[in-house]
Order: structure tokens, then sequence, then C-alpha cells
């Protein structure tokens, strides 16, 4: 069984005694960002500052200007609140030196600064609104811009594996700054239509299983503007949702495959959840086929639904990482990790994962040295 903490490049570059604090826990592996979103990163215990703010989307490692050339839309930006061109490669370095793989870890489809400057490529609602941290993976360049970056970073020799985060559809869901969205609540179903996309590539995805993307959006839209407007809202047509659900699926897994093939030879592990419908961080995947080696499967809050999760993947063949939330003023079960870990092994979990080394408290990565990571 594997055991690896997430940590950022900035956790350990400028900080002589990081490496070592994180091997101290009795890890196997530091699950290093490599490519990661806009984030505000508390650092308790660095020793140069105690706030990062990573104001965009950027790769921690210098983007090879050959590789992506002018023709190129999309092109991973660099960071300026690092020290260095390559925080990844400083960081992977040191924990490499201390013992630890390194598994690089990479948000593919969650990107606000490219959303951003280039719109066309992102999400479209039913209603026309772009959501800019969401890259529409129906789209040939989302796909070939992660395709490669992943196949940049596994040409590097300081990497033993890969971590994809939002390897998929991503959607309405959305922690943003100042976030003003929970005025109307809508139920699970409603925020899947919400987070539609009513691009010309899924246009035209649409168009293969059957489905007219102007008739997807009269419903959508009528099924939305009842519950934005009080009223109760009509059924969905059970039809046009199973055939809007084989688009997603099929055209996320096409996605997915691509990426993964790009991290060969490198082992790959890809943040999922079992239901093909879901979007986010954790992907949606569809149990009976391929995914990637392996599954990292969040155990953040309910228990039975973790268990569960855990069990139908493993039962369907698949490896699975279970993911815990290790940072008690993130609201981490902290007393309550030594059970939790010990159901997830129970119910099929082959590796385990904590969140996060570098934004813990001392007494967080205490209570992660005293785990037993080895099965009795």
């Amino acid at each position: 069984m594997g055991s690896g903490a997430y940590v950022y490049p900035w956790d350990v570059v400028g900080d002589p005694a990081a490496a070592e604090r994180i091997a101290g826990l009795g890890l196997d592996d530091a699950v290093l960002a490599a490519a990661y979103h806009t984030t505000r990163a508390l650092t308790p215990l660095h020793p140069r500052h105690r706030i990062v703010v990573a104001q965009h989307a950027a790769a921690y490692y210098p983007p090879d200007p050959g590789v992506w050339s002018r023709r190129r839309r999309l092109r991973p930006a660099t960071p300026t609140w690092v020290d260095g061109p390559d925080s990844f490669g400083t960081a992977a370095a040191a924990l490499r030196t201390a013992g630890l793989n390194v598994q690089a870890w990479v948000v593919v489809a969650h990107n606000t600064r490219l959303g951003e400057q280039f719109p066309d490529v992102a999400v479209r609602n039913a209603y026309g609104d772009v959501y800019p941290w969401a890259l529409c993976i129906a789209q040939d360049e989302v796909r070939e811009y992660a395709v490669t970056l992943v196949g940049e970073l596994g040409g590097r020799d300081d990497l033993d594996g890969f971590e994809l985060e939002a390897c998929g559809w991503y959607g309405y869901d959305h922690q943003s700054a100042h976030d003003k969205s929970s005025g109307v609540r809508l139920d699970a179903f409603e925020e899947y239509l919400f987070s539609l996309c009513f691009c010309p590539a899924c246009a035209r995805a649409y168009a293969d299983v059957g489905v007219a993307a102007d008739e997807l959006r009269a419903a959508v839209r009528t099924r939305l503007d009842a519950t934005f407007g009080g009223t109760t809202p009509p059924e969905f047509d059970a039809t046009l949702a199973e055939a809007v659900a084989r688009m997603r699926t099929t055209v996320s897994a096409r996605f997915r495959a691509e990426v993964v093939a790009a991290a060969r030879p490198h082992r790959t592990f890809v943040h999922a959840h079992p239901d093909p419908l879901r979007y986010g961080a954790n992907v949606g995947v569809d149990l009976s086929g391929p995914v990637a080696d392996g599954l990292v499967l969040s155990c953040w809050r309910d228990v039975e639904e973790a268990d569960a999760a855990i069990t139908a993947a493993t039962n369907a063949g698949h490896r699975v990482a279970a993911s815990f939330l290790a940072v008690g003023g993130m609201g981490g079960d902290i007393a309550g990790l030594p059970s939790r870990v010990e159901r997830a092994r129970a119910a099929g979990a082959t590796d385990l994962r904590f969140y996060h080394a570098g934004l813990a408290a001392p007494a967080d990565l205490d209570a992660l040295r005293a785990l037993p990571l080895d099965p009795a």
C-alpha cells in the first residue's frame, strides 16, 4: 500500500527543513503540484512567508518554447510568486533526496486564466454565460493543450508518476472569491443541467447522439427557470437526459484516455468519482471501462458514501487511493483519521493520500506521523 501527501512547490522552496519534515511523516510519496490553479495558501511553517497568493493558474516548471509554438493559443503561464524558473524541479530534488517518490500533481481542465483569455474554449451554459474556470473538454484545442502539458512533463526525469485533477468536465460548481452564487438552491440534477455546455463543439457532440442543441437548451432553461422563479420545476425528459449522459460520458472518456496516454510510461492516477455524470476536481468516470492505473477517491466528508465508492471501484477492478483531508483548520477530522483509514482499507483501498502537508499545522502533522500507514 502506497501513501502520500500533497504539497506545493512553495512549501519546499526556500525552506531547508521542509523536505525532511515531510519525509518524516513516514509516507512514500510527495504529490507535488506541477500545474495548478489560482489559490491563496497558508504556509504556517515556512521561514520566509506565511501566505502565498497564486494569482492565476500556472506551470511550476519551465515550458519549452519549442513545444508551445506560436500556433498554440492555449499555453501554460509562468508564476511570479515562487523563486526560480523551475520551482517544481527544485522542490522535487529536495523531496527525492529526502527519500520520497514524487508524483506530479496536474490540474488539467480547470484554468481560469485561459478561460478568461479565450472564452470560446470555456464551458458556455444554456443561457450563454461563460464559465471561465472550466475549459470545455469537447474542444480539440483543449484536448491538445492537456495532452501537450502532460506529455511535456512526462519527458522529465525528476518525477515518478502523475496524479491528474479535473481531468474531465468542470461545471457550475466552483469556489470563487467573494462568491454570491447560492441565493437560489439548486438540487444536484439542476446543478448538472446548469453545467451543460452549449459551445459549437458540444453542439456537434449532442448531434452525434441524436440531440438538437437548441431543443436541449430550451428544455434546460425551462427546468431551471422554474426553480429560479420559485415555481415547481417540470420533470426533465428521461430519454433526452440519457442521450446527454451518453455524450458526456463518451467525450470525457476520450479526453481522459488521450491525456493518460500522454503520461506514459509513468503510472497515472486520476482524481475521480464513480458517478459518470459528476464534474469538477473529482471527475465522474464509468467504472465499467478503463480509466487509468488508479483512481483517487475523496473520503473527506461522508464516510458511508466514501466506503461505497471505494468498494464499487475496487469491485470493478480499479486500484484506489483513498484521499483524506488532514488539516484540522479546514474541517479535517484529525481525531477520526485512524478509524477512517482503517475503514477505507476494509472497503478495498490500496493506497492513501493526505491533504495537505504544506497547509497543515504542527498538530496535524503529528497526527499524520502517528498513523499506522502499513496494514496490520
